[in-house]
């Protein structure tokens, strides 16, 4: 009896033994990968397909395992992060401010485009609806994107505001498609006469619906351009330690150098490459958001 006693004991010692060493398994192991979650701006699946494959590459350039996923909205992913669920977010440029502002979030790297780390927001119409300037949208129905998409949301509505309107009026109604394809499938199909998206000189959200949407460059044009935008982040989170935080952004840079990572990043939000950046290159974004009064508070499901 006392040995099968002694025996129990043991055996219960090394399961908690063994309960513990799940509960304190390494960040950056396969018990617990770094998790790495995208803003869903475009297509869900495939945007979570690029973020997978791109997760891969990472995992053979930096040593750590990874995990890629797409939340439901951008707060979702600022509150993953100030959880702790969530340790590396690619955040566009209002979300990331509010993060960093609110919970420490951090930024690494700004991502570049065509050589370009700025972008704007650009309003964009059917081509044969006779709407030609911003003024000819008052009274008419009007799509954004996320209500903290920087671009899909906030500067639009800055544009319209320094150009001497309400945007709280200025359309007879308005959606919000949350992402930039959906607001773009908006506008050719006449849901609405106008919407905000993402643009540079380079390329705009418009190439993300060429697949079934061929002509929707002769379909749509653009009247309207906000002041330029800084480019999107890679942000840690809070307490990330700071050799990881080292070994992704430079993961990242090398990555996006080889032709498979090339193609990925591409792929996942038509990104070229990146650079290191500072929070203070996001100065901007905190002037357009003091002046449209934007809190996170207000964007909290």
């Amino acid at each position: 009896m006392r040995t099968t006693i002694i025996l129990s004991v043991v055996m219960v010692a090394a399961v908690c033994a063994g309960c513990g060493e799940r509960q304190e398994a390494k960040l950056g192991s396969a018990a617990r990968p770094i998790e790495m979650a995208m803003v869903p701006s475009v297509e869900t699946q495939k945007l979570l397909a690029s973020g997978e494959a791109l997760a891969r590459l990472l995992e053979k350039e930096t040593g750590y395992k990874f995990r890629a996923s797409v939340p439901t909205s951008y707060a979702a992913v600022i509150e993953a992060m100030a959880a702790g669920k969530v340790d590396v977010g690619w955040l566009s440029p209002l979300p990331y401010v509010l993060a960093h502002s609110k919970y420490g979030a951090e930024v690494i790297l700004v991502t570049v485009r065509g050589n370009l780390t700025h972008y704007q927001s650009f309003i964009v119409v059917r081509a044969d609806s006779g709407i030609n300037k911003l003024e000819d949208l008052k009274g008419k129905k009007f799509a954004y994107g996320d209500p903290i998409s920087t671009s899909g949301s906030i500067y639009p509505k800055h544009l319209i505001r320094t150009s001497g309107y309400d945007p709280e009026r200025f359309f007879s109604s308005v959606i919000y498609a949350g992402k930039h394809d959906a607001v773009i499938s908006a506008v050719v199909s006449r849901q609405v006469d106008g919407g905000a998206i993402y643009g540079s000189e380079v390329s705009d959200a418009r190439e993300l619906v060429q697949r079934t949407i061929p002509d929707v460059m002769k379909l749509t044009k653009v009247i309207a351009r906000s002041e330029p935008i800084p480019n999107d982040t890679v942000s840690v989170r809070k307490g990330l330690p700071k050799e990881m935080v080292r070994k992704i952004r430079d993961g990242l840079i090398k990555v996006a150098q080889s032709d498979e990572g090339r193609r990925t990043v591409m792929d996942l939000y038509g990104i070229d490459g990146f650079k290191p950046a500072k929070d203070s290159d996001y100065d901007s974004v905190r002037r357009v958001a003091r002046a449209e009064g934007i809190t996170l508070e207000q964007f909290r499901k």
